[in-house]
């Protein structure tokens, strides 16, 4: 009792730190107080006058703290109200604000109908006033509020309406701009009769239908059902709103990902079937018959079109409900069926789409005969389309079959099922005109088969299709052995009787690695069945072999993703016993023995196996290699199957070797000795470098390779550095000295060198990527001897070139550039490998000087007091293999600011040969990865440095124009020559120069300069030689501009990005005058007139030019007073009609 008065007398204002304490104690959870229990226990007179005192409390407190001071209480002391430090007033008056409104919100629940709360709706109006001007720092006394007024609503009391908006408003935007939450959707949810209270026609209402649209951008309340509930209950405000609603959706449709569109079209559905009267005729035509028409007429390249699709696949899979069939009828009466004979194939194509998806389209209340009757045009509809001339619409109808087969296979007649499949199996499945519509035919035949009613039939069809596994498109092979797997995973049909054994293996062998893969998973349980022992792994093994080796091979390359390593391990071990088994069996025919005496290498292949068949012999051993690679790297990871592994095989290799001689045989065996330890083959490991350094001259790959790769596996490959070192430098000429012309005794060292083969080791070693590694790890020391012995042949080409005396030489010129080419590969290996040691670079520094010093003098004419032609060919090829190895390095990194311009410099020194132009494609390559290196930098960080760089590769580029130029002036088919040579390497360098220009402000500007000058240049000069009226014609396309020109043309009209830049410069240098004259104004402008012929882009920029143009040509107006025969009038003349056909454009 003495609680509730102490109460009853606290709520005023002169007692607000009492009031303010009650509510401090009602929020401690730790304290008994509860204003619930509190109100529930007062009697209706003290409730009465509970909410009377607290109507005065709020009143009182406003007045002492009126809402106009309060933003200017926060302003006073920061501009910021939410950094701003709140006056002790301003908080007082939220902290009763905030008691009162959790004291009205407690006393919603025991108002009843017999009690006068007249000052309770007086709290309720005043907080309804208050929540509009409370600052946002209170956020937690507006959820207060926003709390009662729900309550307020729900209970529905008098006024609820204002106060339901209040809250709606309130939740609204609190779910849209704040991470909406579950419980938050729900309650917005309660709320959503409010919205009946709003008038859509009102202006006060534009800011709820600003919200609510914003809701359905909102894609956290589209995939909450919570949110979609609330969502669909909008579609009943208003007709118009709808309207409003599906213009927001298909505003944001591109936006939404893809998962969502299913939500969306389940919210449609939803809204449809609850919507009665003008609600639902507006949902049918204005929402879903506007989807069915952009879903006929959008492109399918549109980012809008498949989900538009998915919008009504949910409705054509809500067939099954009352009403759908008939409204999919309805709807797209006046739309599918005029678009399924449309002229134009994609809308024919997408009409294809949406009717086998809602297929049948039929109209519940037909009687039999009419269903019937409508469902047979359909059927016709169907063969139409899959006799359609373009191959988009039949492979639609493709689709569409398929999957309407497989829904309905037992609703429709076996006569039409059959032909369906037969169209499909014998015309489509051989459609010459189309891969597509071939690969069409068994993606969607996976389809059919899911319906185990259609096995019957397809077993009867589908071995038809078995000559389309040789199909000559990659993708209908690869669809082919797809179905096969479905097929096989269903168990439809066998499927070696759909494709036989022999084709499937030969596909294996031939085809490619995705075609091959799937082939694999197809056939790994008939050739490796894991759940049979391994004998029988064998012995499926050996009958692989015998039917085609080289699917044998291909098959075991893949075998490893289909198994464990274990059981591959099993399968090698295995093959080693079958192995051993033969060669006992040999053993014992010659001993005329009968009895088996080892039990371990017992087979039930003696039989059909023998070591005389070398070729089987040979494939067991090549898939035991293959095998073993497959799983090397799980075998290191566990030691003990390693070590098992290797002693099994080590033991009996001596025994392999001594039987199986063939060199068929010896390459599989040394590829076995080469995954041990060289110590676990001494008998082989021992004899392998011997054998290296004896091969002949000559030796192809296969005899050399397997051995390098034993001994680079083994951490030998120093030993094959120093035999290649010693032949290499055995074969330099050897220079003449007093000393060799006296008499002494000498040791002959009867040793050959054999330099070509020495090379042919390197570049293995260089090639493949796992020798290299091997390569590069020997001592420092060695590489540096084999790189100089490398050096040392390049003055066999010198002395060709120069026609100088050498000494007696085992090499010929050409291995001598090869060893030249491989020294520059090798330096770059090298500096990759040691990047804190520059030497390697200033060897290829050195290399290029002494290119430039010593061959370029001999790139000039061929004459007799000069060079031959083939040494002159010699020469372009050694100054094209530095350009080439400078160019690498850059491409990979390597190079810093020093070695760039160390390239430059060759380039110009190049350039300045008599015939430097011949290998202007490769210095056009090196110039283009510079370009692209200095430009990358310069985007990370600008220096000077990169810009002087930059701006050599400019002046190089023009210098690379007006060589080209000169040619043409002077040897004018080397010049065409040049120009198509070109063509590729431009594109690049050009595209480089494009897509770094914010990287650098200077270079872009001035490589196009350059192309602008080169074609005004050329065309003026062509101009200034036309000596009469008719040769006056203005270039209609780049073919018809002078070479040089059409080259530049043909490589930027590739590009609207180009173009751009190009347009770019022209317009600046019509602009600043730096073209003057009427040839060169009339240049521009048929540069300008075979743009606008290509270019599809905006052409606005064109005309602004044009415009620029014309006024510069008003300069030489004086020309029309000439003789009409005078060729400048003729061209000014000429000039200022292009000009005008540009400006109607």
């Amino acid at each position: 009792m003495a609680k509730r008065e102490a109460f009853l007398q606290a709520v005023c204002r002169d007692k607000a730190p009492d009031f303010l304490n009650f509510i401090q104690r009602h929020k401690d959870s730790t304290d008994p107080f509860d204003l619930v229990e509190l109100l529930q226990e007062l009697p209706e007179k003290q409730k009465e006058q509970l909410w009377e005192k607290l109507a005065r409390l709020l009143t009182d407190t406003l007045q002492g703290f009126p809402m106009e001071k309060w933003s200017r209480g926060l302003d006073e002391d920061s501009g910021d109200e939410m950094e701003a430090e709140v006056p002790p007033a301003l908080m007082e008056t939220m902290s009763i604000i905030d008691g009162v409104t959790l004291v009205a919100t407690a006393s919603i629940a025991v108002v009843q109908e017999d009690v006068i709360y007249d000052g309770l709706l007086e709290c309720a109006h005043v907080l309804n006033i208050v929540v509009g001007a409370l600052p946002s720092s209170e956020a937690m006394v507006k959820i207060s509020i926003q709390r009662f007024c729900e309550s307020w609503w729900e209970k529905g009391l008098p006024g609820r309406e204002n106060l339901g908006k209040t809250a709606f408003l309130m939740l609204l935007e609190r779910n849209l701009l704040l991470r909406s939450s579950v419980a938050d959707m729900k309650r917005l949810w309660n709320l959503h009769a409010v919205l009946l209270t709003f008038d859509f026609e009102s202006e006060a209402s534009e800011e709820v239908k600003d919200l609510l649209l914003q809701c359905f951008l909102s894609v956290q309340h589209i995939k909450r059902e919570e949110g979609r509930r609330f969502l669909i209950s909008l579609f009943s405000w208003n007709v118009n709103f709808i309207k409003m609603i599906h213009g927001t959706i298909k505003n944001q449709i591109q936006f939404f990902p893809k998962f969502i569109m299913e939500h969306v079209g389940e919210m449609y559905f939803r809204a449809w079937k609850k919507a009665t009267g003008p609600f639902l005729e507006e949902i049918e035509t204005g929402c879903l018959q506007d989807y069915m028409h952009h879903g006929v007429h959008l492109h399918r390249s549109s980012p809008v079109h498949a989900k538009v699709r998915q919008i009504l696949s949910y409705f054509h899979n809500q067939k099954l409900r009352q009403g759908v069939d008939e409204m999919l009828f309805r709807l797209y009466q006046p739309i599918l069926w005029r678009a399924l004979k449309a002229r134009n194939s994609e809308v024919r194509a997408n009409a294809a789409l949406l009717f086998t998806e809602a297929f049948p389209i039929q109209d519940p209340s037909f009687n039999n005969e009419a269903m019937d009757s409508a469902i047979q045009k359909q059927f016709e509809v169907l063969f139409s389309l899959l006799e359609d001339p373009q191959p988009l619409v039949r492979s639609t109808g493709i689709l569409g079959v398929c999957r309407i087969t497989s829904k309905y296979w037992e609703m429709i007649p076996p006569a039409i099922l059959t032909d369906f499949l037969k169209k499909m199996v014998i015309d489509l499945a051989a459609d010459v005109s189309c891969a597509d519509v071939r690969c069409a035919v068994f993606k969607c035949m996976t389809l059919v088969v899911d319906n185990k009613l259609s096995h019957p039939l397809l077993e009867q069809l589908l071995p038809l299709l078995k000559n389309s596994l040789h199909d000559n498109s990659e993708k209908v092979r690869v669809a082919v052995v797809e179905l096969l797997l479905k097929i096989k995973a269903v168990r439809a049909a066998k499927f070696w009787k759909v494709c036989t054994m022999e084709h499937l293996l030969a596909r294996l062998e031939t085809d490619s690695h995705s075609v091959a893969r799937r082939l694999v998973n197809l056939l790994f349980n008939s050739f490796f069945p894991v759940n049979q022992s391994e004998e029988v792994w064998c012995e499926r093994c050996v009958a692989l072999i015998q039917m085609n080796p080289t699917a044998a091979r291909r098959f075991y390359q893949y075998a490893h993703e289909h198994t464990a390593p274990t059981n591959i391990a099993k399968l090698m071990l295995m093959i080693r016993r079958c192995l051993n088994a033969c060669i006992q069996q040999a053993g014992k025919e010659e001993q005329d023995e009968t009895e088996s005496s080892n039990k371990e290498n017992s087979s039930i292949l003696d039989d059909v196996l023998s070591i005389t068949d070398t070729a089987t012999m040979a494939s067991l051993l090549e898939v035991i290699v293959i095998l073993w690679r497959s799983i090397r790297r799980s075998l290191e990871l566990n030691e003990e199957a390693l070590q098992y592994t290797t002693s099994k095989f080590a033991s009996i290799l001596p025994e392999y070797f001594r039987v199986f001689k063939e060199e068929r045989c010896t390459v599989p065996l040394m590829l076995i000795a080469s995954f041990m330890p060289a110590a676990a083959v001494p008998t082989f490991s021992c004899g392998v470098l011997s054998k290296l350094r004896n091969l002949e001259k000559g030796a192809v790959e296969s005899q050399y390779g397997t051995l390098i790769d034993c001994l680079c596996r083994w951490g030998q490959a120093g030993h094959v550095v120093e035999v290649v070192t010693d032949w290499l430098t055995d074969a330099l000429p050897q220079k003449k000295s007093r000393a060799d012309s006296e008499r002494r005794v000498r040791i002959l060292e009867t040793a050959e060198a054999k330099p070509e083969l020495a090379l042919d080791y390197v570049e293995y070693m260089l090639t493949c990527t796992m020798n290299r590694e091997f390569l590069l790890s020997v001592h420092q020391k060695k590489l540096v001897q084999l790189l100089k012995a490398l050096g040392a042949l390049k003055v066999v080409f010198y002395a060709y070139i120069s026609s100088s005396e050498m000494g007696p030489c085992q090499i010929d010129k050409e291995t001598a550039m090869r060893a030249y080419s491989l020294h520059g590969r090798l330096s770059i290996h090298l500096q990759h490998k040691y990047l804190d040691d520059r030497s390697y670079l200033q060897v290829l520094e050195k290399s290029a000087a002494w290119v430039a010093e010593k061959i370029l003098p001999f790139l000039v004419v061929p004459s007799e007091d000069t060079v031959s032609d083939q040494q002159l060919t010699t020469t372009k090829q050694v100054v094209e293999d530095r350009l080439t190895v400078l160019r690498d390095v850059v491409m990979v990194g390597l190079a810093d600011a020093d070695f760039k311009g160390q390239a430059l410099h060759f380039c110009i020194a190049v350039l300045h040969a008599e015939k430097g132009y011949m290998c202007v494609p490769s210095l056009l390559s090196l110039l283009k990865e510079v370009a692209e290196d200095c430009l990358a930098q310069s985007a990370r960080s600008q220096s000077e440095e990169l810009s002087v760089l930059l701006s050599v590769v400019a002046n190089v580029f023009q210098k690379i124009l007006e060589a080209a130029a000169r040619r043409l002036q002077k040897q004018r088919e080397e010049g065409l020559q040049l120009c198509h040579s070109i063509h590729m390497v431009l594109g690049e360098f050009l595209n480089v120069i494009q897509d770094w220009q914010s990287a650098d402000a200077s270079v872009a500007p001035a490589v196009f300069s350059t192309i602008v000058a080169a074609l005004v240049v050329e065309l003026s000069h062509v101009l200034r030689k036309v000596s009469s009226v008719e040769e006056l014609e203005p270039p209609e396309s780049v073919n018809d501009l002078p070479p040089l020109s059409s080259a530049l043309l043909t490589v930027i009209l590739r590009s609207p990005g180009l173009i751009r830049s190009l347009m770019r410069e022209i317009n600046e240098s019509v602009e600043s005058e730096a073209i003057d004259g009427v040839t060169g104004l009339t240049a521009v402008l048929y540069i300008l007139a075979v743009v606008i012929q290509t270019a599809k882009s905006d052409q606005s920029h064109f005309k602004d030019t044009a415009i620029c143009i014309q006024r510069q040509l008003h300069k030489y107006y004086g020309v029309t007073a000439e003789d009409s025969r005078n060729i400048e009038r003729t061209i000014y003349e000429s000039s200022v009609k292009i000009v005008k056909e540009i400006l109607l454009v």
